[in-house]
């Protein structure tokens, strides 16, 4: 008897859910027809929002603007337009838009002021893409990093280091602390301190050194290098040189010459001394020490 009761809601159940589906027939289309609308409004819009804008970091690379500054245009732009498209998508699906605008701009507030961080890294990242103190390929230092910068992100400043390391630093960070371009001018001044021994002949060792540092063809004829004594240090006299280089050739210029300088040098029998410290003895405090009373316990 049970299995019959059983067998009868069922049954019951089947045929009233069939009922439902022929008298709502026309919603459920319309549902499917929503969903489905929704969906292409997504994909068609993804494909149109991509399109677009390739398009205007197309255009924008044409006006010659820097790339740091058309990545950021361009993410901008894609971000803006996905929003749109998402909002049209939930507007198919019956969803108010004006609510959704409303709870967004709620959103937006409340979030706000809880990243209130994310915040001042994206407007720092648009006073960087504004006033550019560098851009994509410079070599920089920030907050302590040194890199080549890789992209200018709305919130971050990516950089990577001679050691092929990503560094991601926060653009708030980036435009609070000292930036120091290695990139921005085209020619780099090298300075080598070079010590030389007390008993090297001044005027010999500043010739050799002027002639190994004009004997290279990158350094620049203008402005003249510079080459004097610095500092009479402990151990050393110290010599000042200074080449000017153009900024592609510093590393490779500065490796060729300190290894020029040494050999050169020692050719020459000029000594690089080693740190030391000269101790004088004096036979007469030593005998007056003895001559003094020893005291009795």
């Amino acid at each position: 008897m049970t299995e019959q009761n059983a067998a009868h809601a069922v049954e019951k159940t089947a045929t009233e859910a069939m009922h439902w589906l022929a008298s709502n027939q026309e919603l459920m289309i319309q549902y499917a027809m929503n969903i489905l609308t929704a969906v292409l409004i997504l994909l068609v819009g993804h494909w149109i929002v991509k399109k677009v804008a390739g398009s205007v970091g197309t255009v924008l690379k044409k006006r010659n603007l820097d790339q740091t500054v058309v990545d950021f245009i361009e993410n901008m732009a894609r971000y803006v337009m996905f929003t749109i498209v998402l909002i049209a998508a939930l507007g198919r699906l019956g969803v108010e838009t004006a609510s959704i605008v409303a709870v967004i701009g709620a959103a937006g507030l409340a979030i706000g002021l809880a990243l209130q961080g994310s915040l001042s890294n994206f407007a720092a990242g648009v006073l960087i893409v504004t006033f550019r103190p560098f851009k994509s390929g410079d070599y920089v230092e920030v907050s302590g990093v040194a890199g080549s910068v890789a992209s200018i992100q709305i919130f971050s400043t990516v950089l990577t280091t001679p050691d092929n390391k990503m560094v991601v630093v926060p653009n708030g960070t980036v435009i609070s602390s000292p930036i120091t371009n290695y990139s921005r001018h085209e020619t780099r001044r090298i300075d080598f301190v070079i010590g030389v021994s007390y008993k090297a002949d001044l005027q010999k060792t500043k010739e050799v050194l002027t002639r190994v540092v004009m004997a290279d063809e990158r350094v620049l004829k203008d402005p003249e290098p510079t080459v004097g004594v610095h500092a009479l240090m402990d151990s050393s006299v110290n010599f000042v040189v200074r080449p000017w280089v153009k900024t592609a050739d510093y590393w490779g210029a500065y490796f060729d010459l300190m290894q020029a300088i040494k050999e050169e040098l020692d050719k020459e029998g000029i000594e690089i001394p080693f740190p030391q410290m000269d101790v004088h003895y004096h036979a007469a405090a030593k005998e007056q020490m003895n001559q003094e009373p020893k005291q009795v316990a």
